[in-house]
């Protein structure tokens, strides 16, 4: 008798109390995103005014010398930070998307939803349009306060002995709206040259990212993607109900509250480095639940590296396709996301 295949590879560690279970699919799938992955990237450091053959990149990135000596610093000092800040940024936004549709069981949620990146976006264009003088170094500050002002905001309106997923939609929905409005607001009576800033920053762009924007985000995905991975197996009950999950024996306020600190400082820090790309979030765990299913042990690393894929990906489509001229890569996100998003309305129209 043939023996029944189980689709689940199951994990256990004897040192620590840790076990959970993922797809037979997700590390083969890991592999491919991560294959695909560096091939965009190291195509993305090699194209520019000054050409760089693809085996020379490696090379340089590895320490071993090349054809010519100018490589080193064009690659490592100018091309390279930029392309892995476009990398975090997308794992960032991909993961506080995915948690955000598991809290909230609605496939049409993401950071842009509970307000998160609207509030990050009013305190970068309030810094920019009223404080101009302010250092470079201000402008993520005020951007990860606005977020987390905005998350806190939205928690507590929706908060009525406990907060439901719907309020938190809706209220998310408001005040999103009202940090739009306050931006536009600022944009319309602002400085030309003020505004013009503040327009690409709220486009979406790792134009002029450096080292130390890549040491500045590092700590925040270093500290709450492993904490998100951790949450996982709550994350999968939360997702049945709240009664379920109660049953179940969850503490449902308490992996709630953890779980929305983590999506906003995943997106906050995100949204502060390279502003308010958007429809990664959206996006990116769908493609994820096609291609490994809907349990968050698998499904959390593999939006990860999608959303890591696509900023990188649109990063590069939006320095070549209309060189000389360069697109923000939110633009390129934009043009792909708003489409995916009416396909996502219609087919959950009668959800």
């Amino acid at each position: 008798m043939k023996p029944i295949e189980l689709p689940w590879l199951v994990i256990r560690s004897s040192a620590w109390p840790l076990s959970f279970k993922i797809n037979r699919r997700v590390p083969l799938v890991l592999l491919g995103l991560t294959v695909a992955t560096l091939l965009v990237m190291v195509w993305s450091v090699s194209y520019g005014e000054y050409p760089i053959a693809p085996l020379d990149v490696i090379k340089s990135i590895l320490g071993l010398p090349t054809t010519n000596p100018d490589d080193g610093f064009v690659i490592n000092t100018l091309r390279l930070p930029r392309v892995i800040v476009a990398f975090l940024v997308g794992t960032g936004l991909a993961i506080a998307g995915t948690i955000l549709q598991g809290l909230t069981r609605n496939p049409l949620a993401s950071p842009e939803i509970v307000g998160v990146q609207a509030g990050a976006g009013l305190a970068a264009v309030a810094l920019i349009v009223l404080f101009p003088s302010l250092p470079a170094f201000a402008l993520p500050i005020a951007a990860f306060a606005g977020a987390l002002v905005a998350a806190l905001l939205v928690y507590g309106l929706a908060w009525d002995r406990g907060a439901a997923p719907i309020r938190l939609i809706l209220v998310g929905v408001g005040v999103a709206a009202i940090a739009s409005a306050l931006s536009s607001l600022l944009i319309t009576f602002g400085n030309i040259e003020d505004v013009s800033q503040a327009l690409v920053w709220l486009a979406g762009s790792v134009y002029g990212r450096t080292w130390e924007h890549v040491q500045a985000l590092l700590p925040w995905l270093g500290v709450f993607i492993p904490l998100s991975l951790l949450c996982a197996r709550d994350l999968n009950t939360l997702h049945l109900g709240d009664e379920v999950a109660r049953g179940l024996g969850v503490p449902i306020e308490r992996q709630r509250g953890l779980l929305l600190i983590t999506c906003v400082a995943l997106s906050g820090a995100s949204v502060a480095t390279a502003g308010t790309i958007g429809f990664v979030g959206l996006m990116s765990p769908h493609l994820a639940r096609q291609l490994v299913g809907p349990a968050h042990e698998g499904l959390l690393p593999t939006a990860a590296l999608v959303g890591g894929l696509m900023v990188a990906l649109a990063d590069f489509l939006g320095r070549s396709l209309f060189a000389p001229i360069e697109l923000p890569c939110g633009v390129i996100t934009a043009v792909v996301g708003a489409p995916y998003f009416f396909y996502l309305l219609y087919r959950n129209r009668n959800a």
